[in-house]
């Protein structure tokens, strides 16, 4: 068995942290924190993902009203032990160029595109986290048969800080919230 490279041990006895993110050069991109926990992509993302990513990404860039921004691959520190890094995400904070992650108290929207190396973490954990930090949308994007976009998209139910199912869309996405959405799902991953 090999060593690990020094960079892998946490720098103190309780863990990771979330600042401790911004000062691993070392680490993969798309390293997330969970629980503590590095949590690293091993496997690479598919064409399929990458381009849902990006089509989602403009689309919501395009609609946002003023002042909202979407970005892709930015991470979220939902706590000093759990920094997450969604695939998009929509925020009412003004651009910083050198920003590195957003609080949740910024972020109206989280996407999350699942892979098969990332499904138990976007359906359950993931799913969790955002609503116990009060980010109030949460789309999961999923595959269908025939390379098709599927959204669930879920709203935040503040008395018991979870996500309830405000449906399922293929074709077109419609939606009055955070901001008036129509997206055009067939061109998301054509």
């Amino acid at each position: 068995m090999s060593e690990l490279p020094d960079w892998m041990y946490a720098p103190r006895m309780e863990g990771w942290f979330a600042d401790d993110l911004d000062h691993l050069p070392q680490a993969p991109p798309h390293t997330e924190l969970l629980h503590g926990a590095l949590v690293f992509r091993l496997t690479p993302q598919r064409s399929w993902h990458n381009r849902v990513t990006s089509r989602l990404t403009s689309a919501l860039e395009r609609i946002a009203p003023e002042g909202d921004l979407a970005e892709s691959w930015m991470t979220v520190t939902l706590d000093e032990r759990n920094r997450l890094e969604p695939d998009v995400l929509v925020s009412r904070a003004a651009f910083d160029p050198d920003r590195t992650g957003y609080a949740p108290g910024e972020v109206l929207l989280v996407v999350e595109v699942v892979s098969r190396e990332s499904q138990h973490r976007d359906r359950g954990v993931k799913f969790r986290k955002y609503a116990e930090a009060g980010i109030p949308h949460y789309w999961i994007v999923e595959e269908e048969e025939g390379s098709r976009v599927a959204v669930h998209v879920y709203e935040l139910d503040e008395v018991t800080s979870s996500y309830v199912p405000a449906g399922i869309f293929r074709g077109t996405l419609e939606r009055p919230v955070p901001f008036p959405i129509t997206i055009d799902l067939r061109r998301a991953a054509d």
